[in-house]
């Protein structure tokens, strides 16, 4: 007969059984694999496994795509680096329209240079007759994504198959040869300034632009080369990045809206630059102020500024970055299929993301992109 001592421990034990019936188990967390920890260096700045766990969730992940590329710079350095199998630190890759971020800092450096004014019409000869209505879009404008030119990004938005876009139709079909002769053929469908609509034929354009400040040359040869050496005296090699590459259309027109090719570390870099307002190692390459420029909101969209996205919700509802779990002063560089260079100049963080994400599928990288960025304290 057992004891009232030892039937009120049975009854205790019993008890604690039965009220973890029912209830999910907290498990513990999945171990980290050796290559997820040694892709974080030593000391990070935040806990080392919490950072390798939320880079190693982005590359499991495949509800979020493929990851070829992630990068994460603290206070200037590089804190975790990680690739995808068979790609590398040596591996160039497309950042699509955060080649438009590139285009901008260029157009930046000209209008530095007393070459291209911001208020006045661009030196685009099919926009100078009398009565032309094209005459009144500004190069503000043409930055802010409100020239009023009737360019269509997504057919789909508008019932059209994907191919009667202009974004295709400049890239790939009839206006592949000369990108920016179709671009500024464009009509206008609004007044300039009223409406924003974002746009890579607009990028596209300013690329020209670029080619016609820096030459008076119609030879494709002559522009092509007149536009590389200038982002590589006046950009690349300032910033050592030596890996990035534009390409170039028939005519000579960098195409400024999608075609920069360089590796994580390099937009890395590029982040980097933006984040320290034009400046590189104390020397200032490009005036602050264009920097607070970009990263201004435009008139017409409060989550986009010139070239850059923001991170405050955007004028036609959609979600492109962060809001609510960044700082609002967080910004990108943000490219088709999921590519991203977040910019947090509170928390003094770059993070590169390099990839293949289908639109159904960019939702979940932006959620593993705010469980790392939401490691790192504001400063």
């Amino acid at each position: 007969m057992s004891s009232p001592r030892t039937a009120f421990i049975l009854s205790l034990l019993l008890f604690s059984a039965l009220s973890g019936c029912g209830r999910p188990s907290e498990s513990a967390p999945a171990a980290l694999s050796l290559a997820a920890l040694q892709a974080v260096v030593p000391k990070p700045g935040v806990a080392r496994k919490d950072l390798a766990r939320a880079i190693d969730g982005l590359f499991s992940d495949t509800k979020a795509g493929e990851t070829r590329a992630l990068l994460v710079m603290s206070g200037g350095r590089v804190m975790a680096e990680r690739y995808g199998a068979g790609y590398d630190a040596n591996t160039r890759l497309g950042g699509w329209s955060m080649s438009k971020s590139v285009t901008g800092v260029l157009i930046g450096q000209l209008v530095s240079d007393g070459r291209l004014r911001m208020d006045e019409t661009p030196p685009v000869p099919a926009w100078q007759r009398s009565g032309d209505p094209r005459g009144a879009v500004t190069l503000r404008q043409l930055l802010q994504m409100r020239s009023g030119l009737r360019h269509t990004e997504m057919a789909s938005d508008i019932g059209r198959p994907i191919y009667q876009s202009d974004e295709v139709r400049m890239l790939f079909l009839d206006g592949r040869d000369n990108m920016a002769a179709y671009a500024e053929a464009q009509p206008m469908e609004i007044a300039a300034g009223r409406k924003w609509e974002y746009s890579s034929a607009t990028s596209v354009i300013l690329a020209d632009l670029a080619a016609r400040a820096l030459t008076d040359s119609p030879d494709p040869e002559t522009r092509r080369a007149a536009v590389a050496e200038y982002m590589r005296t006046r950009l690349f090699e300032p910033l050592g990045m030596k890996s990035m590459t534009a390409e170039f259309d028939a005519s000579g027109t960098m195409v400024g809206s999608s075609l920069i090719h360089a590796t994580a570390r390099d937009w890395g870099k590029f982040g980097e630059f933006l984040r320290n307002g034009g400046a590189v190692q104390g020397a200032q390459v490009l005036p602050r102020g264009w920097i607070e420029f970009m990263t201004t909101p435009s008139p017409r969209n409060p989550g986009y500024g010139a070239q850059l996205w923001l991170n405050r919700p955007q004028s036609d509802g959609k979600v492109r970055l962060l809001p609510g779990r960044a700082p609002a002063s967080l910004f990108a560089a943000v490219g088709h299929l999921g590519q991203y260079v977040l910019v947090s100049p509170q928390q003094g963080l770059t993070v590169v993301r390099l990839g293949h994400s289908d639109d159904d599928q960019r939702k979940r990288v932006l959620d593993h992109l705010a469980e790392i960025v939401g490691l790192f304290p504001k400063r």
